[in-house]
């Protein structure tokens, strides 16, 4: 049975956030492979079957080529071979592209000179890196510049610390480049690594509209996975393949919202024609059964019966497998457990040696933005080909009738391949109804920067459309939301350095699920998508049976007739997705405990019934005080606030809210820890999630504060 709660919330951030200091993000609607003055390129390598080798010296009338399975005519042909490349001077560098290639002005120029070059990005994530990590990179980093490194060769230097940085834009010279890769010494202050200190084993307890786009990399798990896609966004439009040698020290796949970050990426990556090779830069490790010195002693048996030394290893395995989806899913190939690196450059120069580049005029006239497959063949045998196999035809949404546009929603809910152009941020939380069933609180956000609006009237007025489904895993309809959202403000240029946030649900049985979700702004069409697989637990198998932690900024009224867990007292908590939070601001906390005392009451009853008595009812006694770590060092604790009683009886739950003060901290990242001790049931629990504190900002009202 599908089971949905329509949409509850779409809402404004109050606070206006400072300018971001790296490169702004891109939007550009690129397709798979470029395409200019409606010619379609793509990138062809031809290798002998039997020895791998390249086969060179082929021509146009070699290849045969069809989209959607009609033939094509070949209109440009062209040949890259780095053996016949000319070598570039600095000189001839900045003549081409006097802010250099990432930022050329002269993009024709910049392509006619890189003919026959390879272009080669080293990037260095310092954020996910022990310094012992970033000396081993940096070691293979100075072995190909001085060893490897070819005249057709032109290398660029990026890395990820506080901000995505481009050290060393693309250059041949050898000493430019050691200097940006000497730079980064490996003992300063790594930056914070997002859900490395996170230790809750809930859903992610975040979902608010936050003051800015921004502020989602400040505290996101995915901040590696934004900067790839900013750096193959920045390559676009050059028409070369580009190799991104990505130095990591792995990354942990922590919340729902890393498969559609990690897919946004990829997608950019294909489009881009930029290949990933990445590297575990932690080399070849041995892992303890008892952990390392990160790790507090274990006790039990799981030390000695192998259940620890799994957990390690699936922990570690956790942390490269999305860097071997990205390397296969965008033609490249991931290198881990070696201290040898060399082998990636080596692979990296063997795929980029030559290839050929075929263009065509699409015989579809259609700009319905739909994937359109493409397949290539040659004309002799004895050799095999390796191509993308697609691109996106352009869009053009204003042409677009009611129900063709509905059915592009309809075709990107189905689609394997993410939306990016419009981003798009959610969360999920979980609160009980009932024994096994679970109401799921759906929060998204886009930022209002992204969102055009129209005048119309005496107001500015913009559209969304919004398209969801919820699958279980044999791959049934479980529920699904279609709604259009009005717009319509005094002073748009108020929303558009805000954010939009929307809220619906679903009641879900306990189980394992797959969530997608598809927004469209109705101006220019574009589109971006949220998928993820959602798990709602199962709390029998849980000593304390507890709630999502929501964590706020602000309170809306609740709208009349509206069952919600987030509604309480008339007022809504309207939760915050990147724990993200002002000075001058209040931190509303709300999360319920479930059967307080259920299994003193199950021993209790047991023991009594054996011996022929009356069993009796054990008093609730649930305490819980919020606390606040900066490093090791507690620095805010609340008061223990104690229940002794069931305050919601028909879901058999103990509800805690909380409204903090922001004022007497300090800006920085902290981590909340909730404390929760059931002291009648002899269970506790202590999750905890980061958060960041801004300054306040001067001359700003603070949001209404309320709550219990």
């Amino acid at each position: 049975m599908k089971s949905r709660i329509p949409g509850l919330v779409f809402a404004f951030a109050l606070l206006v956030p400072p300018a971001r200091p790296q490169q702004p993000r891109q939007n550009n609607s690129v397709i798979t492979f470029t395409v200019n003055s409606e010619i379609v390129l793509t990138n062809v390598v031809v290798r002998d079957k039997r020895t791998g080798q390249l086969v060179r010296g082929l021509t146009a009338r070699d290849f045969s080529i069809r989209e959607d399975g009609k033939p094509q005519r070949i209109v440009s042909f062209d040949y890259e071979n780095v053996d016949e490349a000319t070598p570039l001077d600095e000189a001839t560098i900045n003549a081409v592209a006097p802010n250099g290639i990432f930022g050329a002005r002269s993009r024709v120029a910049a392509q006619q000179q890189l003919h026959n070059h390879r272009l080669v990005v080293m990037f260095f994530d310092l954020t996910s890196m022990q310094p012992e990590d970033v000396a081993r990179s940096q070691e293979a980093a100075r072995n190909y510049i001085e060893k490897q490194m070819r005249p057709a060769d032109l290398v660029a230097v990026i890395s990820l610390n506080a901000t995505l940085s481009l050290d060393q834009d693309f250059t041949a010279d050898k000493q430019r480049l050691l200097r940006a890769v000497n730079s980064y010494s490996g003992t300063e202050e790594q930056g914070f690594a997002p859900g490395a200190t996170s230790t809750t084993n809930q859903v992610e307890d975040a979902t608010s509209f936050a003051p800015d786009e921004e502020e989602y990399n400040d505290m996101n798990t995915d901040r590696e996975l934004f900067a790839i896609e900013d750096i193959a966004k920045s390559l676009t439009y050059l028409t070369e393949k580009k190799s991104l040698l990505y130095f990591s020290g792995g990354i942990q796949r922590d919340g729902i919202e890393n498969q559609a970050s990690l897919n946004a990426a990829t997608n950019a990556a294909v489009r881009a024609n930029l290949s990933v090779y990445s590297v575990d830069a932690r080399g070849l490790e041995a892992i303890s059964p008892l952990g390392d010195a990160t790790t507090g002693s274990l006790r039990g048996a799981n030390s000695y019966n192998g259940a620890a030394t799994q957990n390690n290893l699936d922990a570690n395995f956790d942390t490269q497998e999305v860097l071997q989806t990205l390397s296969s899913d965008t033609g490249g190939k991931a290198f881990f457990d070696t201290n040898d690196f060399s082998p990636a450059f080596a692979q990296m120069q063997k795929d980029t040696s030559a290839y050929y580049v075929i263009g065509y005029h699409s015989t579809d006239p259609r700009r319905d933005g739909r994937y359109r497959r493409i397949s290539i063949r040659a004309d002799r045998r004895d050799v095999k080909i390796e191509y993308r196999r697609g691109y996106y035809a352009p869009a053009d949404f204003r042409h677009a009738t009611k129900d063709e546009r509905e059915q592009q929603l309809e075709d990107e809910l189905a689609s394997p391949l993410p939306a990016t152009d419009l981003p798009v941020y959610l969360e999920a939380l979980y609160f009980r109804q009932a024994p096994g069933r679970f109401f799921v609180p759906i929060s998204l956000v886009v930022p209002g920067a992204e969102i055009p609006f129209v005048k119309g009237g005496d107001r500015d007025k913009a559209t969304l459309d919004i398209i969801g489904q919820v699958r279980d895993m044999n791959g049934r309809d479980i529920g699904d939301v279609r709604d259009t959202v009005k717009l319509a403000v005094n002073e748009a240029e108020q929303v558009r350095q805000k954010n939009v946030q929307y809220t619906t649900g679903f009641s879900l049985p306990t189980g394992k699920y797959h969530l997608k979700v598809v927004v469209r702004e109705n101006e220019t069409g574009r589109m971006g998508s949220f998928e993820t697989d959602l798990f709602v637990p199962d709390l029998r198998k849980v000593p304390l049976k507890m709630s999502s932690v929501v964590l706020a900024s602000q309170l809306t009224p609740a709208k009349k007739q509206q069952v919600s867990p987030l509604a309480r007292n008339g007022q809504e908590m309207v939760p915050n997705l990147p724990h993200v939070f002002r000075q001058n601001q209040h931190l509303y906390l709300l999360y319920e405990v479930y059967d307080p005392a259920h299994a003193a009451v199950v021993k209790t009853a047991a023991a009594k019934s054996a011996k022929g008595r009356k069993p009796e009812a054990v008093p609730v006694r649930v305490m819980t005080s919020i606390e606040f770590l900066r490093g090791s060092a507690k620095v805010f604790e609340t008061p223990v606030v104690q229940a002794v009683r069931i305050n919601v009886p028909g879901r058999d739950a103990v509800v805690f809210q909380f409204d903090l003060p922001l004022e007497s901290l300090k800006p920085g990242t902290y981590i909340c820890q909730i404390n929760v001790i059931d002291d009648a049931g002899g269970t506790f629990t202590f999750p905890r999630t980061a958060l960041l504190i801004r300054p306040a900002i001067q001359n700003s009202a603070a949001p209404a504060s309320g709550g219990s």
